[in-house]
């Protein structure tokens, strides 16, 4: 994408949540998060991807709650940015949650020793964090080893004369 369609797709992504949070009243709507919005390079369609905290059914009917509300998130967008085009909005369920909820069980029974199963824990939409817990072969001095975080160094301005496709002054 370019950097003008990921600066307008972020826009998007924060004014779209803002009004669903403070300005949708529809009950079936409950706790979404939009995590993100990918716009066609020509402003016509966005792909809106949500995350929903609830079960399966609850989630399918938030969805379907979301696509009704678009055309009038659509309009609010409208009066609020100066956008020659607002795009369709398509409301999609962005299952990266439980991907990694299923990807965090899967390393937990491998560290407990079990083979891990297939089946998926119906319901489970979030992953639960679990703590590491030390392990015997787990060196005291490895904490130390990697140090702080480090800070990335301050960038510095050119002082000298710009160069590029500028014109000199008159």
């Amino acid at each position: 994408m370019t950097q003008r369609t990921n600066r307008v797709d972020e826009l998007f992504r924060q004014e779209i949540g803002q009004i669903l949070a403070r300005e949708v009243a529809d009950p079936r709507i409950g706790f979404v998060t939009v995590t993100d919005v990918e716009t066609d390079p020509d402003l016509r369609h966005a792909r809106v991807w949500v995350s929903v905290i609830g079960q399966r059914a609850e989630r399918d009917e938030t969805i379907a709650a979301l696509n009704r509300a678009m055309s009038f998130v659509r309009r609010e967008l409208g009066t609020r940015l100066r956008l020659k085009r607002i795009p369709e909005f398509h409301v999609r369920l962005d299952e990266t949650a439980e991907r990694g909820t299923r990807v965090l069980r899967l390393l937990h029974e491998i560290e407990e020793g079990n083979l891990p199963g297939e089946e998926a824990v119906p319901g489970e939409s979030l992953p639960t964090p679990v703590p590491r817990l030390p392990q015997p072969d787990d060196s005291p001095d490895s904490a130390a080893l990697a140090g702080p975080p480090r800070d990335k160094p301050a960038r510095r301005r050119a002082t000298g004369p710009r160069r590029g496709n500028r014109r000199p002054r008159r």
